[in-house]
């Protein structure tokens, strides 16, 4: 069963993102419960056609690499069972494998990208300057190139249907202010360095990835905590090359929606809503990449 849209009674819908739909959940304590969907968005734009098992699948490597890297930094998880929350067996049905149960933060309004390598936006960044989001980078490197170092390249939050932009870091310490800006950067990159070596060894290169982060507030007197929230290095999120395949030079092939991509250019669509329905095989061959993605990096069969 694939899920487009979640729709579950007696709880309180506030937004449904590209893949997302979160709902306010009642109580003293501030929580929310978040629903990945088998939605795929393209070029900024959400298809018609769900891929099938996608939101159990982000929702198993999240929660994944949430457990695996909490010493780094702490994250949204409570670790609620679903049946506390809903009490409806059909939309109990819907949640189950693709929710979880968070705690409600004040995002931060910047994306922390890493990147070890150079590839997409941060390619067409240095063929034009030199440079990834300011950042100078050696003269001559070609696309796919390993990076001496990675480097924190944040960027803003678009609002839905628009583009995120690159952004200096300076620009960055003026939307969250220099310390946070500073912390995000340095808790950034311990986790792509821890990921990537974990990614690595099971023949899987991450070339880079993108975290959110919010601000949980305690009580007046306290500083909020920096917590890691949203996804955690999912295949949505990541651009993760098989090992075996990877060439500098070429954009190597990813574990993510590339096949629809692809599919999308070659009929030539405008990339303006609506967007077409996607055939079958293309949906299926995306879905495996997904599960192949899950199944190599946690060793967790779906």
């Amino acid at each position: 069963m694939t899920l487009f849209e979640s729709d579950l009674k007696g709880l309180k819908l506030l937004f449904r993102g590209k893949v997302r739909d979160i709902y306010e959940l009642p109580g003293d304590t501030p929580l929310l419960l978040i629903v990945a969907t088998d939605r795929l968005s393209a070029f900024d734009v959400i298809l018609p056609t769900p891929i099938p098992d996608k939101g159990k699948i982000l929702t198993a490597v999240s929660n994944f690499w949430f457990e695996k890297l909490k010493t780094i930094i702490p994250n949204h998880l409570t670790h609620k069972p679903l049946s506390t929350v809903i009490n409806d067996p059909e939309g109990l049905k819907q949640a189950e494998g693709r929710s979880v149960i968070v705690k409600k933060t004040e995002p931060l309004k910047i994306e922390a990208v890493v990147r070890g390598y150079l590839a997409g936006s941060g390619w067409k960044d240095y063929q034009k300057t030199g440079a990834v989001c300011g950042i100078p980078l050696p003269s001559g490197l070609q696309e796919a190139a390993r990076l001496p170092g990675p480097i924190f390249t944040p960027a803003t939050k678009a609002a839905k249907g628009a583009h995120d932009e690159n952004i200096s870091f300076d620009q960055a310490v003026e939307i969250v202010g220099g310390d946070i800006a500073e912390q995000v950067r340095e808790v950034s990159l311990h986790l792509y360095k821890e990921a990537s070596k974990w990614a690595e060894a099971r023949g899987i290169i991450l070339a880079d990835t993108k975290f959110e982060f919010g601000l949980l507030r305690g009580v007046a007197s306290s500083a909020p905590t920096l917590i890691w929230i949203d996804e955690a290095l999912t295949p949505d999120s990541s651009r993760f090359w098989p090992k075996d395949q990877y060439k500098v030079g070429i954009s190597p092939p990813s574990f993510d929606k590339q096949f629809v991509r692809d599919y999308l250019e070659s009929i030539h669509w405008n990339k303006k809503p609506p967007a077409p329905e996607l055939p079958k095989e293309i949906a299926e061959k995306t879905a495996e990449k997904y599960r192949e993605a899950l199944e190599r990096l946690t060793k967790q069969g779906f």
